[in-house]
């Protein structure tokens, strides 16, 4: 009962603030009658044409929500394979050469997405990515799973060492926290590549967690070999 009143007069005071109804009168009336009237008969307040716009602007937003949240249980990307993770990646990094960007997809029980963030923006090459921020982020939302993923800009479909390390790194964090590592994706191009799918996704702790800066190199060894010699 206790909880009930807290909550309805939070409910009132937003009412009032939102609406400008006086809180006086809608405190004397809900000890009567249900607070819904309120939003549902708003005349009921005898509000002024000000006070009833208000009143209908906030009914029309909270239909919308509900609308919204209705069509979200039926429009949820859902990743639950090496394809659906990749297909979704290419969408989003594909064809992007002018720099490196590392994302990060936050997922519930069911593997629906809860948010998908870039955490990181580099030059061609390179791009450096912060596991501190990613932790950050995934408690944040009270994720229970997440996929990494990050462009080539050079067109290498192949994971570099940083890229192992990375994903071993993260591994190692996240692991004790029972929130999995899925899969890491590598986007090249018009075409993926998916870690878990090549059998190189790290599943267990290999150590102690390490919050260290690391930078990912996109360059595949010829690509590194050429600009080597093109120096020299």
């Amino acid at each position: 009962m206790k909880q009930e009143l807290q909550h309805t007069e939070k409910f009132l005071k937003g009412l009032t603030n939102l609406t400008g109804l006086p809180y006086k009168k809608l405190q004397q009336y809900v000890k009567t009658n249900n607070p819904f009237n309120i939003l549902e008969h708003p005349h009921i307040m005898e509000p002024n044409g000000k006070q009833l716009e208000k009143i209908g602007l906030l009914n029309e937003f909270i239909a919308s929500y509900n609308i919204l949240k209705v069509y979200e249980k039926d429009d949820k990307i859902v990743l639950n394979s090496s394809t659906a993770s990749g297909q979704y990646f290419l969408a989003l990094l594909g064809g992007m050469k002018d720099k490196e960007r590392f994302m990060v997809s936050f997922l519930d029980s069911g593997n629906n997405i809860i948010e998908t963030k870039t955490m990181s923006e580099g030059s061609i090459g390179q791009a450096p990515v912060y596991p501190r921020e990613i932790l950050k982020y995934a408690l944040a939302c009270d994720c229970n799973a997440i996929i990494l993923a990050h462009n080539h800009p050079g067109g290498s479909q192949n994971f570099s060492m940083e890229d192992k390390t990375l994903t071993q790194r993260i591994v190692d964090i996240f692991h004790p926290l029972e929130i999995k590592v899925l899969d890491h994706i590598v986007v090249a191009g018009t075409s993926y590549t998916s870690m878990a799918e090549k059998g190189y996704l790290p599943y267990q702790c290999k150590d102690t967690a390490n919050y260290d800066a690391i930078i990912l190199d996109g360059t595949s060894v010829k690509e590194k070999q050429n600009r080597f010699q093109y120096i020299r």
